[in-house]
């Protein structure tokens, strides 16, 4: 179950998945940006730091010290800044929860996991090499399917949100947030239920 103690001074490790630079902002493999940006913002904080290849502020949500984590090594190295995050706080793979987009899930749409495997993602795929787990919980965030089969998934995923696509996946960062909230206190079941 989440939240055991494990005898570190973090309880939990808040991550979203993008890659680092202004021409990647608004693009589908940053959502896991926009959601951590959204809750920096909701919180009234920044992730102001610079260590373990990221940014990254130490805050509390629900009483419990998290570190809310943005790595800046792109996407396919992410578990490098994840595992010495982890490894310096002492936090277990159970509890690091991702955030990150999802192609197979209509925009918007969030699916809550315990654990599981990659899915073909390249930045899920990294944290599970470096962490040598997939027990981490997650949170995808829909960014809606390839326009047909053969359209190049990189060109996919780098390429920019329309407007109205990003303003659906805003108006549902408030229940990404409640998610995160949720299996911050042990409730994964719940948030699964609730928002699957």
């Amino acid at each position: 179950m989440f939240f055991k103690s494990k005898g570190g001074s973090v309880d939990a490790i808040i991550v979203g998945l993008g890659n680092p630079g202004i021409k990647y902002n608004t693009t589908r493999h940053n959502v896991g940006f926009m959601a951590i940006d959204f809750i920096l913002d909701k919180l009234n904080i920044k992730a102001d730091k610079q260590k373990f290849d990221a940014n990254y502020v130490k805050c509390e949500i629900d009483g419990k010290s998290v570190i809310i984590l943005k790595p800046l090594t792109f996407m396919n190295l992410s578990g490098d800044s994840i595992f010495k995050a982890a490894s310096f706080f002492k936090v277990p793979a159970e509890n690091i929860i991702i955030i990150y987009d999802d192609v197979l899930l209509d925009v918007g749409k969030m699916r809550i996991r315990r654990k599981g495997s990659d899915g073909g993602h390249n930045g899920i795929k990294s944290i599970i090499a470096r962490l040598h787990a997939d027990s981490f919980p997650r949170i995808k965030i829909g960014v809606g399917k390839k326009p047909h089969p053969d359209y190049d998934l990189a060109d996919w995923v780098l390429s920019p949100l329309p407007l109205k696509d990003r303003e659906i996946i805003n108006d549902n960062m408030d229940k990404v947030f409640d998610a995160v909230k949720l299996i911050l206190n042990g409730n994964t079941d719940e948030a699964m239920n609730r928002y699957n």
